[in-house]
């Protein structure tokens, strides 16, 4: 009896991530277009600088990830209320943190991502001249 209990109870907690499934319809303007062109120009702009944080390698313009067309919702709908997309950005940076810009402002948390590439350059290079410099003086030495 006791096993069965613990089973049942085992069962039932590997299910509940099922329950949890997003089973909401999506936000208005996740796929409705605004119906001012200038407007909709400003959003589809401003959603092609913005990451699917949940995609990682989408823009939310390009992803069907829900929390992507809830994103895309709120860009069009601040677009129509007269928001400009540098104050939407700057709410979205705010909300999510720099990850979700693809051009992530240069400060002391992403200076190894603007650094790093070069930091890594110069060290190749270095250790490329070092190996070179050092078969130089191999090819005078030998008889």
């Amino acid at each position: 009896m006791s096993l069965r209990l613990i089973l049942l109870c085992l069962f039932g907690a590997l299910a509940l991530p099922l329950a949890a499934q997003d089973r909401l319809p999506p936000a208005p303007y996740a796929y409705q277009q605004l119906k001012d062109p200038a407007q909709e120009a400003r959003a589809k702009a401003l959603m092609e600088e913005l990451r699917c944080l949940v995609c990682q390698g989408q823009s939310i313009a390009d992803s069907d990830a829900p929390l992507a067309g809830d994103m895309r919702h709120e860009v069009r709908s601040k677009i129509a209320a007269g928001e400009s997309p540098a104050e939407i950005k700057t709410w979205l940076v705010a909300r999510y943190g720099n990850w979700v810009s693809y051009d992530p402002p240069f400060d002391t948390a992403t200076a190894f991502l603007w650094l790093g590439p070069l930091f890594f350059l110069a060290l190749g290079g270095w250790l490329a001249f070092g190996r070179f410099r050092r078969g130089e003086g191999d090819a005078e030495d030998a008889p």
